[in-house]
């Protein structure tokens, strides 16, 4: 399940990011910190931490550097 969750990410970075603006207002960005959460918590609950982190991602939201816990 981490294979998959982690190769839709890699799909979303390589064939969709590129075309939209740089717009993330986190360090490391919302998709790669997915992808961080996954490998060390797992499909289930590292997929929460990043869509947490993707529902933070917004105009009066907050921003900088924010690592996985």
């Amino acid at each position: 399940m981490k294979t998959v969750l982690i190769g839709f990410v890699r799909f979303y970075q390589g064939a969709i990011s590129p075309y939209l603006p740089n717009a993330c207002r986190y360090t490391p960005t919302c998709s790669q910190y997915m992808i961080e959460a996954v490998q060390k918590y797992g499909a289930l609950k590292g997929g929460q931490l990043g869509l947490k982190r993707i529902s933070r991602c917004h105009p009066w939201g907050g921003s900088g550097y924010d690592p996985v816990p």
